[in-house]
């Protein structure tokens, strides 16, 4: 956790569950911004993550659902940190994180660009909580954790 007088600014995503069956995704830039997102995941091991960076929610109904057929679905809730994912399921985790996305007002590339796995950090991966790549560099992809 967190030292209080770090000077960073922490904010929790869904502190209180109340995001239940919304279906909320967002994504957490890296960047040396002084906020400090925080989610839980994990499945039933609430685990809690935390990125500092810059937010970008993402925005549609049911987005979750390929995240959660992955995640509650096929591992049940148990969490995936350094899970040896079987081919058949890191395709779908390819394609589940695969939301378009625009770089940052600052860049001149503002087309959509699909988030890719970061496959280099493929063992932090865990439910809520996948480590992706970004027009704008390094990121986690965040969910309500299903516990």
């Amino acid at each position: 956790m967190a030292d209080a007088d770090d000077g960073k600014r922490y904010i929790f995503l869904d502190p209180d569950g109340s995001g239940s069956g919304q279906g909320w995704v967002h994504v957490i830039v890296a960047a040396p911004t002084g906020v400090v997102y925080q989610n839980q995941g994990g499945g039933f091991g609430c685990v809690q993550y935390e990125q500092e960076g810059y937010l970008i929610p993402l925005l549609g109904r049911d987005l979750d659902d390929d995240l959660k057929a992955i995640f509650v679905g096929e591992l049940k809730g148990r969490g995936s940190r350094r899970l040896d994912w079987p081919a058949d399921l890191l395709g779908r985790l390819r394609a589940a994180v695969a939301f378009f996305v625009r770089g940052s007002a600052n860049r001149d590339d503002l087309f959509p660009t699909p988030l890719v796995l970061d496959e280099s950090r493929l063992s932090e991966a865990d439910e809520a909580w996948v480590p992706v790549l970004t027009p704008d560099g390094p990121g986690v992809l965040v969910w309500e954790n299903s516990d």
